[in-house]
């Protein structure tokens, strides 16, 4: 391992664990992202820590839990008196890029604070979304082919500008940051890729479970509000496909921009990561998007992928991992101390020996209390019908903490009963098994470590200490 490599850190929005070939996928095609998992180290057994993107993103950056300091809405951003990854490495010497204009991660003024550039070299064209088809297909996000007609896209824009600024890198270690929109909702894309899936070969989604009564109240909620009973199997083949041609479309700039660094002579000593911020629905349970107390696997599951120099390749690691990992395994590979407490703890060892210890549990939480439903999001059409649930009844978005270990999932929510699924056996999670008498012993061990969780995490002390008496300079009377 270079001393201090590079890094190249590639972020898609909405992306399923298991919509990618080398996460077991046969009907989508990736082999851009293949080929870096045979390259490196993938793990299977990876969780977000809040199901939707900005909560998500800030304890990445920051290493925190989202209670840890707030961060559980799309408005609460991180701020200039907290930690980021891009900001500690850019205090290090690196030289930090972040190609592109995502504007859901940091507050005015912590952008500026923490990279070098920002936003386009090559200008958008065209913004996302659009006139949906008539029907139910605006309550699906899905607007299925677009014009192949020379437009520049923000995904397409951001490449271009990391393929231009690859062209003339830094000489000093460098950090290129590419956080795509794609494949997040509105479900759309040109050719080739809108036909590169073969709708009659792909498997129907997870049904609901088969006693409602047993699931949380927002999933039969949304169906209602949405008309998604309604929808027939061949709609949500329909739906999907687009989301795996929207893949293929990501896998295609992934491939890209590794090939703009392979020509600028700094592929041997750059480590790429891959990873997104949340899944996606995608029909499952019939349900489609995301929702902020979703704890479902194929939401919370992340499709992490580190390769790079002197890292071997061809690595599956199944041990349970959290995405606030991330920072401290970048500043180890970078020979970095992060100035701040934590809570992530280094995937290098795992780099090494995929089979080494690491965690025994790994969390995720969302949701908001009743008494927070002014701060909710308001929405705007197609997400409008979502935002009203969440207004008129609060507690349908109600806080939740789920807890993993290899074989079960333990979900406490604030409002309403509690779940329990065994993965091993049940692998969409259909089947609530919480308050069975054989299982109390595994609820209870499950609900022990979620109440010791949140007291070990539920604040940082500074690493700097505050003198207990100042020196207060008044003024003379």
């Amino acid at each position: 391992m270079t001393d201090r490599p590079n890094f190249v850190v590639f972020m898609p929005d909405q992306l399923r664990a298991d919509a990618l070939g080398a996460f077991g996928n046969p009907h989508v095609s990736t082999p851009h992202i293949d080929s870096l998992a045979a390259r490196g180290t993938r793990f299977t057994n990876a969780y977000v820590q809040h199901p939707v993107c900005s909560p998500s993103r800030a304890s990445i950056l920051t290493g925190w839990y989202p209670h840890t300091a707030g961060h559980r809405s799309l408005t609460h951003l991180l701020k200039e008196h907290e930690p980021n990854l891009l900001r500690i490495l850019k205090n290090a010497g690196y030289h930090v890029t972040w190609a592109g204009a995502r504007g859901d991660t940091f507050a005015p003024g912590v952008t500026e604070q923490s990279v070098h550039e920002y936003g386009f070299s090559t200008m958008p064209t065209v913004a996302y979304g659009g006139d949906y088809p008539d029907g139910i297909w605006s309550r699906l996000f899905y607007r299925g082919r677009v014009p192949d007609d020379g437009r520049i896209d923000p995904d397409e824009a951001a490449v271009r500008t990391a393929e231009q600024w690859l062209s003339r890198p830094p000489e000093q270690p460098w950090v290129l940051f590419v956080p795509l929109v794609a494949p997040h909702c509105p479900f759309q894309i040109e050719e080739p890729w809108y036909s590169g899936t073969d709708r009659d070969t792909l498997p129907d989604p997870a049904a609901p479970a088969d006693d409602p009564s047993r699931e949380p109240r927002y999933m039969q909620a949304i169906r209602d509000r949405y008309g998604l009973d309604e929808v027939t199997p061949e709609q949500w083949r329909e739906v999907k496909a687009t989301y795996y041609g929207m893949i293929s479309r990501l896998d295609d700039h992934l491939g890209r921009i590794l090939r703009a660094v392979e020509d600028s002579g700094a592929a041997d000593g750059t480590v790429t990561l891959f990873f997104a911020d949340h899944g996606e629905y995608l029909g499952d349970h019939g349900l489609i998007e995301k929702w902020p107390s979703a704890m479902h696997d194929c939401v919370t599951r992340d499709p992490l992928i580190i390769s790079g120099p002197g890292l071997e390749g061809g690595k599956v690691c199944e041990a349970m991992v959290e995405m606030v990992d991330v920072l401290p395994t970048v500043l180890e590979l970078a020979g970095v101390e992060a100035p701040h407490r934590h809570f992530g703890r280094s995937l290098a060892p795992l780099l090494d020996n995929p089979a080494a210890q690491h965690r025994t549990y790994s969390f995720t939480e969302g949701g908001f209390t009743v008494a927070e439903e002014p701060q909710m999001e308001r929405p705007t059409f197609p997400y409008d019908l979502k935002g009203d649930l969440q207004h008129e009844d609060p507690a349908l978005v109600g806080k939740a903490v789920a807890v993993r270990d290899q074989e079960w999932t333990y979900v406490w929510r604030l409002y309403e009963a509690p779940e329990l699924y065994h993965r091993a056996k049940d692998p969409n999670e259909r089947h609530n098994l919480a308050g069975r008498h054989e299982l109390a012993s595994v609820e209870t061990k499950l609900k022990d470590a979620v109440l010791r969780w949140l007291v070990e995490t539920a604040d940082v002390i500074p690493l700097a200490p505050d003198p207990r008496l100042p020196q207060v300079d008044l003024p003379t009377p």
